[in-house]
């Protein structure tokens, strides 16, 4: 018996998914237009974001994909960003927020350049985007999906700076919730566990280095 597809509501919506070229948000960039939705995917490299696209285009006829190079650390080309899609799509429905984990270390391996730069990729980063895409979502509602990690839950060793940054996008997210109800903005944030993505076998090489064992113990 064929089970009946579920309608998520998505098509025609239009999503900006931060951090796009790979891993999870590449994910949740291809299930958006499975979907019907139409994304704008972003990063810092021109060339993968012009692979990705040319993989998602084809999937369904009835959504655009566009891509954007960009640093999120940097302001203006964040709002260059939320320029652009708005001017491809007409507004903003969903915001993915999104960013590449910060380094591996412990408390003393880390200098105040290793913090400033992770507060201002993984933390910032959502600031000014929530900042610059409310505008538009004010007036007519809209979905922020911040995404974090399973160590807002259990802090993981040897993930310091992850770790304390993470957790501050949950006590943003959660501030903001109430602060953008009645503008009828739903706000929530994403706690992955283990995928399999690039940040992971990262994460195991240093493991793997730090333990001195191979990576297929880890």
């Amino acid at each position: 018996m064929e089970v009946e597809r579920l309608d998520l509501k998505l098509a025609g919506k239009n999503a900006l998914v931060v951090a796009s070229s790979q891993g999870l948000g590449k994910a949740i960039a291809q299930k958006l237009v499975e979907e019907g939705a139409n994304v704008m995917i972003t990063g810092r490299h021109a060339s993968k974001l012009e692979k990705v696209a040319n993989e998602l285009i084809p999937l369904n006829k009835n959504s655009k994909v566009v891509y954007c190079e960009v640093d999120i650390t940097k302001p203006e080309q964040i709002k260059d960003l939320v320029r652009k899609t708005v001017q491809e799509f007409g507004t903003i429905d969903i915001l993915l927020n999104n960013a590449g984990g910060p380094p591996a270390g412990t408390f003393m391996d880390l200098t105040d350049e290793d913090w400033q730069n992770s507060f201002e990729l993984n933390l910032l980063s959502y600031v000014r985007m929530i900042r610059e895409v409310y505008p538009y979502m004010k007036n007519q509602g809209g979905r922020i999906l911040n995404m974090a990690s399973i160590s807002v839950k259990e802090p993981i060793q040897g993930l310091l700076l992850s770790n304390t940054f993470r957790l501050g996008i949950t006590g943003l997210t959660k501030t903001l919730a109430s602060e953008f109800a009645q503008d009828h903005i739903l706000i929530n944030t994403i706690a992955p566990g283990v995928i399999s993505t690039d940040r992971i076998t990262y994460l195991d090489e240093k493991t793997a280095e730090r333990q001195g064992i191979s990576i297929d113990e880890v």
